[in-house]
Protein backbone atom coordinates (compact mmCIF):
# COMPACT_ATOMS: atom_id res chain seq x y z
CA UNK A 1 0.00 0.00 0.00
CA UNK A 2 1.87 2.89 -0.79
CA UNK A 3 0.76 6.65 -2.54
CA UNK A 4 2.38 9.88 -2.73
CA UNK A 5 0.09 13.08 -2.39
CA UNK A 6 1.00 16.48 -2.86
CA UNK A 7 -0.15 19.68 -1.00
CA UNK A 8 0.19 22.98 -0.57
CA UNK A 9 -1.30 25.47 2.48
CA UNK A 10 -1.84 28.65 2.71
CA UNK A 11 0.55 29.79 5.82
CA UNK A 12 -1.37 33.01 6.34
CA UNK A 13 -4.77 30.97 7.09
CA UNK A 14 -2.82 29.60 10.31
CA UNK A 15 -4.64 30.68 13.39
CA UNK A 16 -2.03 30.93 15.51
CA UNK A 17 -4.41 29.87 18.51
CA UNK A 18 -4.26 26.70 17.27
CA UNK A 19 -0.18 25.90 17.23
CA UNK A 20 0.55 23.60 19.68
CA UNK A 21 3.98 23.90 21.89
CA UNK A 22 5.19 20.30 21.72
CA UNK A 23 8.43 18.90 23.42
CA UNK A 24 10.09 18.76 20.09
CA UNK A 25 8.83 21.60 18.48
CA UNK A 26 5.22 23.82 17.36
CA UNK A 27 2.46 21.55 15.50
CA UNK A 28 -0.45 22.25 14.04
CA UNK A 29 -3.29 19.71 13.79
CA UNK A 30 -4.78 19.79 10.62
CA UNK A 31 -7.45 17.34 8.27
CA UNK A 32 -6.78 16.38 4.73
CA UNK A 33 -9.88 14.69 3.51
CA UNK A 34 -9.46 12.90 -0.08
CA UNK A 35 -12.57 12.83 -2.33
CA UNK A 36 -13.46 10.33 -5.11
CA UNK A 37 -13.91 13.58 -7.63
CA UNK A 38 -11.83 16.30 -8.92
CA UNK A 39 -12.47 20.17 -8.71
CA UNK A 40 -11.57 22.15 -11.20
CA UNK A 41 -7.65 22.16 -11.06
CA UNK A 42 -7.53 18.73 -10.89
CA UNK A 43 -7.53 18.94 -6.64
CA UNK A 44 -8.92 15.71 -4.93
CA UNK A 45 -9.94 17.40 -1.27
CA UNK A 46 -8.94 20.53 1.25
CA UNK A 47 -6.76 20.75 3.96
CA UNK A 48 -8.35 22.09 7.20
CA UNK A 49 -7.35 23.07 10.42
CA UNK A 50 -8.74 19.92 13.03
CA UNK A 51 -11.66 20.67 14.97
CA UNK A 52 -12.27 20.05 18.37
CA UNK A 53 -15.17 17.27 18.68
CA UNK A 54 -17.14 20.87 20.73
CA UNK A 55 -16.17 22.55 17.38
CA UNK A 56 -17.90 19.81 15.00
CA UNK A 57 -21.02 19.95 17.09
CA UNK A 58 -21.38 23.77 17.27
CA UNK A 59 -20.67 23.67 13.27
CA UNK A 60 -18.22 26.38 13.66
CA UNK A 61 -16.98 27.19 9.93
CA UNK A 62 -13.62 25.12 9.39
CA UNK A 63 -10.06 27.44 8.11
CA UNK A 64 -9.44 26.42 5.15
CA UNK A 65 -5.99 26.10 4.40
CA UNK A 66 -5.06 24.04 1.01
CA UNK A 67 -5.31 22.00 -1.15
CA UNK A 68 -4.72 17.97 -1.68
CA UNK A 69 -4.19 16.00 -5.06
CA UNK A 70 -2.83 12.48 -5.29
CA UNK A 71 0.00 11.86 -8.05
CA UNK A 72 1.06 8.69 -7.65
CA UNK A 73 -0.39 5.15 -6.35
CA UNK A 74 0.61 1.92 -6.52
CA UNK A 75 -3.46 0.95 -6.70
CA UNK A 76 -4.01 -0.19 -2.96
CA UNK A 77 -5.51 2.44 -0.44
CA UNK A 78 -4.32 1.84 3.21
CA UNK A 79 -6.66 1.17 6.01
CA UNK A 80 -7.49 3.65 8.72
CA UNK A 81 -5.99 3.67 11.85
CA UNK A 82 -7.99 1.76 14.66
CA UNK A 83 -10.31 4.33 16.42
CA UNK A 84 -10.59 4.08 19.99
CA UNK A 85 -13.60 1.97 21.04
CA UNK A 86 -14.13 0.69 17.35
CA UNK A 87 -13.11 -2.97 16.04
CA UNK A 88 -10.35 -2.72 13.70
CA UNK A 89 -11.40 -3.18 10.40
CA UNK A 90 -9.96 -6.66 8.31
CA UNK A 91 -8.38 -5.69 5.01
CA UNK A 92 -10.30 -7.97 2.24
CA UNK A 93 -8.55 -11.10 1.09
CA UNK A 94 -8.52 -12.20 -2.39
CA UNK A 95 -9.69 -16.12 -2.15
CA UNK A 96 -8.53 -18.63 -4.82
CA UNK A 97 -10.97 -21.01 -6.28
CA UNK A 98 -8.94 -23.92 -6.64
CA UNK A 99 -10.22 -27.10 -9.24
CA UNK A 100 -10.17 -30.56 -8.51
CA UNK A 101 -8.36 -31.55 -11.46
CA UNK A 102 -5.34 -32.87 -11.32
CA UNK A 103 -3.38 -31.16 -13.93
Amino acid sequence: MAGIIQASINLSNIPKDKIIDGKKGKYLPITITLNDDFDNFGNQGPITVAQSKEERDAKEAKTYLGNVKVVWTNGQFPQPAPREGQPQQQAKKQTVQEDDLPF
